[in-house]
């Protein structure tokens, strides 16, 4: 088939026809993310994306926003159901309570989550320019719905499009200028390109669009290879990592009864010797433990504490995920409970800690506005804490002994663009992303979250030790370069030196200002007139 008459099939389709190719193409995009990260395969989506818009057509603006907006929901729908399916395993951890409500997460997530899709169809349809000027404002109005979707109601920047070049090392680099909705923008731009190749421009005018993003796709490879050394990262001195992975399951038995047990296992684990010449955790400075570590109260629990001591040797430091209580309110019948990171000494003194700010909502904590509904239908909070947890107040930075200031980031913390450093105090010399993704099993789920956390450490430059219950646990230096991890769904220990921080990028600087600077671009250039 000449790809002219697949665009025309697609622009004159109507009805159910639409739809469900708006649903596949969107759903073909999730092959181009984690963990297959068939990147070339986002010029499906983006490409189809021009043609559906092309065939928004109708008397009015309002009906031509009517029809793009959509087009642009089917294939958002599709996008995220076949992105986010892997959240239905977070219903089955304790299925007799939380199974019932399984299509809430799998179905009705993805449905909220491509009305942003949807707005950005119509948006761009009411703009809609002739030739290859359509290319740059589906890019625009995608990046800046995405930038929406990432802010509006506490946000959940998951599986942004740009993430479908993340994979790519040398791709991905553009993040440390542009951040990961820079990269959204080209990648768009890129994936959208050969439309052009199948509808009405003329002669070699149509080839100027897929030309320029191949072009672009080859500058962004050159900038990527000249952005890493090629040598590796140098380590921070006199700083030995021990990560501990146990692999948990995320169910029942994880409760104040087997608390002792778990405890065991933490321990004697920690201590285990990865070689003939290694002494266990003799070796090490910072021994870490993954998000929730325990099901129980570590700073209510001398016991817990002092059997850490005796396990510590001296000027050996414990970071662990542990829940914490806060001072009750007067009026409280409760003190408030915090997922937090906690800092214990060789002594088993809890010496700093810090509160996660950004929490789940439905996993952590219920949206007051829908707390009574969702409670008067049986549900509540996927965390066993009454009431759920409750937020910190602002992120702060970890100073542990015999580290660089440390900028903690708990489980989802670490997805959002442009928020995961203190808001004062010293540049921090490392993000510490401490998680547990034991909800969701053998999935994608995980090796997402551990792409987006990758992001993070491209785009200020700063080194990642990523600890996991259930894996995927890592070291990662400020290229986003992988140095050491444990696979998903072992049990082990990690032992990894510390790489130093990369220089400051330019996105940890001015943030999204060249974000900005593109948008604008994009926008004037989108207005000229084809010549």
């Amino acid at each position: 088939m000449r790809l002219s008459a697949l665009a025309d099939g697609i622009i004159l389709s109507w009805g159910w026809r639409k739809r469900l190719i708006a649903l596949v193409t969107g759903a073909s995009g999730a092959l181009a993310l984690p963990p297959l990260d068939l990147w070339p395969l986002i010029v499906v989506p983006m490409t189809v994306a021009v043609w559906l818009i092309d065939g928004a057509v109708g008397a009015t603006a309002s009906s031509r926003f009517r029809a793009a907006f959509a087009a642009g929901w089917w294939w958002g729908f599709g996008f995220f159901l076949a992105g986010l399916w892997w959240l239905g395993s977070a219903f089955l951890v304790e299925a007799d309570k939380f199974a019932w409500a399984m299509p809430l997460g799998v179905v009705a997530l993805p449905a909220f989550l491509a009305l942003f899709p949807a707005l950005a169809f119509g948006c761009a349809r009411l703009l809609w320019p002739a030739g290859a000027g359509r290319i740059l404002m589906l890019a625009v109005a995608l990046t800046v719905s995405e930038w929406l979707r990432g802010h509006v109601l506490t946000g959940f920047p998951w599986n942004v499009y740009g993430m479908m070049l993340a994979g790519q090392g040398f791709i991905a680099q553009f993040a440390a200028l542009g951040g990961l909705y820079g990269l959204t923008l080209l990648a768009v731009a890129i994936g959208a390109a050969p439309a052009t190749l199948g509808t009405a421009e003329a002669g070699a005018r149509r080839w100027r669009a897929p030309i320029l993003a191949v072009l672009t796709l080859a500058a962004l490879i050159g900038f990527g290879a000249w952005h890493i050394p090629n040598a590796a990262a140098p380590v921070v001195a006199g700083v030995k990592l021990r990560l501990m992975q146990p692999n948990l399951a995320q169910d029942a038995k994880f409760n104040a009864h087997n608390g002792e047990a778990i405890l065991n296992e933490y321990l004697t684990l920690s201590d285990r010797a990865t070689s003939p010449s290694t002494l266990g955790v003799q070796d090490v400075t910072h021994l870490i433990w993954p998000e929730s570590a325990f099901p129980f109260l570590l700073g209510r629990s001398p016991q817990a504490l002092q059997r850490i001591a005796a396990v510590l040797p001296p000027n050996t430091t414990l970071i662990t995920g542990a829940a914490r209580a806060g001072e009750a309110l007067p009026g409280e019948s409760r003190p408030p409970i915090f997922n937090s990171v906690q800092v214990v000494n060789d002594e088993g003194v809890i010496v700093s800690s810090y509160d996660k700010v950004h929490l789940v909502p439905f996993g952590e904590y219920l949206p007051p506005i829908l707390e009574r509904l969702i409670r008067g239908v049986g549900l509540s909070e996927f965390v066993s804490i009454p009431g759920g947890f409750a937020a910190g107040t602002r992120h702060t930075p970890l100073s542990i002994r015999g580290l660089p200031a440390v900028a903690p980031l708990l489980c989802y913390e670490a997805i959002f663009p442009g928020e995961v450093m203190p808001q004062q105090g010293p540049r921090p010399g490392l993000m510490l992303n401490l998680t547990n993704d034991g909800w969701f099993g053998q999935t994608s789920g995980p090796y997402q979250h551990l792409a987006q956390a990758r992001m993070r450490a491209i785009e200020e430059g700063l080194p990642l030790v990523r600890v996991a219950n259930t894996g995927i646990s890592a070291v990662i230096d400020g290229y986003g370069r992988i140095t050491a991890s444990l696979p998903l769904g072992t049990q082990g220990v990690l032992d990894a030196n510390l790489p130093q921080a990369a220089p400051v990028t330019l996105y940890a600087q001015f943030g999204d200002a060249a974000l900005v600077g593109l948008i604008a671009l994009f926008l004037l250039l989108a207005r000229v007139r084809p010549g």
